[in-house]
């Protein structure tokens, strides 16, 4: 059995916890400190002044980074709307964005009237290196969580554009950055390196896979983070807009469904009546959802009812009852992921097996849960191209 937070549910195998004497993890204290012992009005007239020092300087007056869900897309109208800037738009496409998103994108991008640049990857690359951490960190998220964190920068210094805005920060719901620091949080190489690239870089990654995967070097230079030395010529700084204005999911969803008409959809694994909003922007989030349940005991909904038992917007009862209702239960899509790595279940299973966090002991025999709407809209590979062209078989990895 699993320790819990006494207060939101949050397992011991979560990333970063800590509980105190009481059994409340550091999460649920931080959200305590940031509701009661910062001045927010004072954050915002940082952010003013921060604004006004580059607006008009450049070419834009921000870059905002922007997958189209909830949290970017409340950060670019928020910005646009209460100080009027010029932003460009960076789009770091995954390879797995639904068409309600990119309904939403259009919707979002004509009303506030922006600039926006998208980008999408090698998809024979991404499908290497998918495999690659999912092997190594049981995550096979890594092209997914550079990309978008370094792509943005990489664009900032094409541009020229030295100041950047991303969504709600780290201490809204891990520990790698606290509320109760004097410093704002930069998202910066450090964090990069902390918390975002699953301790490979784009150079490891070429190591990890040159020996059995043909590919230009080049390919890799969107994972790769710019040199410091250049983006302290550019005098750059890349922050959180949630360490200025106090970040709530649920009012800023409420805003945005408002003023840009942004819908939310049906996710793998996630009662939809109750979190329409949460990580619409993927197809393949019910299979990363399912590989942490499997790994830690714990999925989407848990991290989804902490934030509600932290607002006082659930009890604990219907939130444990929703958690034993959806998680753990088999996404459709695995099905698609699967033929795009070229890997069984059985395959699956035993590198999942090997990244698993104690105590948790995983249970690989569940049933799958219901097909979202748009399952079948999803890309699949043709028989001849699934899988990945490699030199060596998986079983000598």
């Amino acid at each position: 059995m699993l320790k819990r937070c006494t207060a939101c549910n949050l397992p011991e195998t979560y990333e970063t916890i800590e509980f105190d004497q009481n059994g409340v993890c550091n999460i649920c204290r931080q959200k305590e400190y940031k509701d009661t012992a910062i001045d927010w009005g004072a954050r915002k007239k940082q952010l003013g002044e921060l604004i006004e020092q580059y607006r008009g300087k450049h070419d834009y007056d921000c870059i905002v980074p922007f997958s189209g869900g909830k949290d970017s897309t409340f950060t670019l109208h928020y910005l646009v709307k209460e100080y009027k800037i010029k932003p460009l738009v960076v789009q770091f496409n995954h390879g797995f964005m639904r068409e309600r998103l990119r309904q939403n994108n259009e919707r979002t991008f004509k009303a506030l009237g922006v600039d926006v640049i998208s980008f999408t990857p090698n998809w024979q690359l991404v499908k290497r290196l998918m495999l690659e951490a999912l092997i190594r960190k049981g995550d096979f998220c890594w092209h997914c969580h550079t990309g978008i964190y370094s792509y943005p920068m990489h664009v900032a210094l094409q541009h020229q554009v030295p100041l950047l805005f991303w969504g709600e920060p780290s201490a809204e719901y891990t520990a790698y950055y606290d509320y109760r620091d004097d410093e704002i949080e930069e998202v910066d190489e450090t964090k990069f390196n902390r918390s975002t690239n699953l301790g490979i870089t784009a150079e490891d990654m070429k190591g990890m896979i040159s020996a059995d995967f043909e590919f230009d070097p080049r390919d890799l230079k969107p994972f790769t983070y710019p040199p410091l030395r250049e983006l302290k010529r550019l005098r750059y700084r890349s922050v959180c807009l949630g360490s200025f204005v106090p970040w709530d999911v649920k009012s800023n969803v409420a805003l945005i469904q408002k003023e840009l008409g942004w819908q939310g959809d049906q996710v793998e694994g996630m009662p939809w009546n109750e979190y329409p909003y949460e990580k619409i922007e993927c197809h393949m989030q019910g299979v990363r959802d399912y590989i942490k349940y499997l790994k830690r005991g714990y999925g989407r909904v848990t991290q989804m009812t902490t934030l509600d038992l932290r607002n006082g917007r659930i009890s604990k009862e219907k939130a444990l009852r929703m958690i034993g209702d959806y998680e753990g239960r088999k996404p459709p899509s695995l099905v698609i992921f699967l033929e795009y790595l070229g890997l069984t279940e059985e395959e699956f299973n035993a590198i999942v097996a090997k990244t698993v966090v104690p105590p948790y002991q995983p249970d690989f025999g569940a049933e799958y849960a219901p097909k979202p709407w748009d399952y079948d809209m999803w890309y699949r590979e043709a028989p001849e191209n699934r899988g990945i062209r490699r030199k060596t078989p998986l079983s000598e990895k």
